[in-house]
């Protein structure tokens, strides 16, 4: 199986925040934008695998900026590191100010998504090959994330999560 590189997942999802999706402070719920980032990072998952996906895990979520009524949403996702049948995907949330055109980060979020076959048991996906900077330090931190969560779920035992170990040496 041929390793793939980040970008070869990357999707761009745009959407404006319409009143029937905010709450009575006029920003989006926060469980439209989960949605749509889920929505966006699934196709970044099935892009690097070209099989079915199903989240697994919703790893990370920073709400750091309110989403108004009427702004342009842009999410964009790529896959930062695939395991045997899992991918890690990264996604930043954009909004555009609907007057000036100015666009600022007002979230990210990273999830977790499994590969399966038309039975859903979990089929191996592709390696991935970062080509930037930011790409390898994503890359990197994704192991330490999945080992700290193996070990939260009592599925690894904290002195073999090496990535965890080097932390604090």
């Amino acid at each position: 199986m041929e390793a793939k590189t980040p970008s070869q997942s990357f999707t761009t999802v745009t959407d404006m925040v319409l009143p029937s999706e905010t709450n009575p402070l006029n920003n989006l719920f926060g469980g439209e934008l989960l949605a749509r980032m889920d929505r966006a990072a699934s196709i970044a998952a099935r892009r690097h695998s070209r099989r079915i996906v199903v989240t697994a895990s919703v790893n990370h979520v920073a709400f750091n900026r309110m989403v108004p009524l009427g702004s342009v949403v842009t999410i964009e996702a790529k896959v930062s590191r695939a395991f045997t049948s899992s991918m890690e995907v990264h996604m930043n949330v954009w909004i555009e100010d609907r007057e000036s055109g100015e666009k600022t980060q007002a979230n990210e979020a990273i999830y977790t998504f499994v590969a399966v076959d038309e039975t859903g048991r979990p089929v191996q996906v592709p390696a991935i090959l970062p080509e930037t900077e930011d790409e390898r330090s994503k890359y990197d931190a994704a192991l330490r994330r999945k080992q700290l969560s193996l070990v939260l779920a009592g599925k690894m035992k904290a002195k073999d999560a090496t990535e965890l170990k080097a932390l604090f040496e």
